[in-house]
């Protein structure tokens, strides 16, 4: 994929699928604005991009979930690079629990983050892709957001409104030349998911006809492409990558 001249912005890049998300960017040429919630939090994100010889890195602080926070990165991004050619909406928390012992502020705090914090880096970067007539939109879902989960009604919830999100703010954004797509990741072999019990991580990957756990490059390649101009005609749709999980 060809990104030379494009600028990306990731939020929280610091690992995973947002680290491999951020290193295919670049790998294309992309500048890309890294995010995370601490100090030094992107640096091994950074150190990955800079062994590339491609593209380039710039490591931002930012909580998502607060509005002034989201403000200011949007100014900043803006400022440096003039301009946003893809957007990636990859931050997300979990707290998982039995819905009778959830208590509200877990479910607030997931949905401040994984929905709200989406909503906010949107809207913070809209008007500037609209004028500019284009760019990409790319928010990182999960197929909990579409089959639900046990344990999970926090989580399963942003994730299903940020499907309806995207899809709302494709209709809105199509006649500026912007797409709006989600990328809805199955089991994918990440920090989130090294914390299962090897009988849960048995259990599920008998659910996989590929017989493998995703890793997060088959997220990033998803993103590259989305953000490539072979996905220009694709606007408002969730792509599934979980090895046929939930087919």
């Amino acid at each position: 994929m060809q990104f030379s001249g494009k600028t990306a912005l990731v939020t929280g890049a610091s690992r995973g699928i947002g680290r491999a998300i951020a290193v295919a960017l670049a790998k294309g040429g992309a500048t890309v604005f890294c995010t995370s919630t601490k100090e030094g939090g992107c640096a091994d994100t950074l150190a990955a991009v800079a062994a590339l010889g491609a593209g380039s890195a710039h490591a931002l602080v930012v909580d998502v979930a607060s509005a002034p926070a989201v403000e200011a990165l949007a100014k900043t991004v803006l400022e440096r690079a003039g301009k946003l050619d893809f957007l990636v909406n990859n931050a997300g928390i979990t707290r998982d629990g039995l819905f009778l012992r959830m208590d509200a502020d877990d479910f607030d705090a997931v949905l401040a983050t994984n929905l709200r914090g989406s909503f906010l880096v949107c809207k913070a970067f809209a008007r500037a892709m609209a004028k500019a007539r284009g760019g990409r939109i790319v928010n990182i879902g999960s197929v909990v957001g579409l089959t639900g989960n046990a344990g999970q009604a926090n989580y399963a919830a942003s994730k299903a409104g940020l499907i309806g999100l995207s899809k709302s703010l494709a209709q809105e954004f199509g006649g500026r030349g912007i797409t709006v797509n989600t990328i809805a990741p199955g089991f994918i072999d990440t920090d989130m998911t090294a914390v299962l019990t090897a009988e849960v991580k048995d259990a599920m990957l008998k659910q996989i006809p590929l017989a493998r756990f995703g890793t997060p490059e088959d997220i990033a390649q998803a993103v590259s492409f989305l953000c490539s101009d072979a996905g220009s005609y694709i606007t408002g749709q969730t792509l599934v990558v979980d090895g046929g999980m939930t087919m």
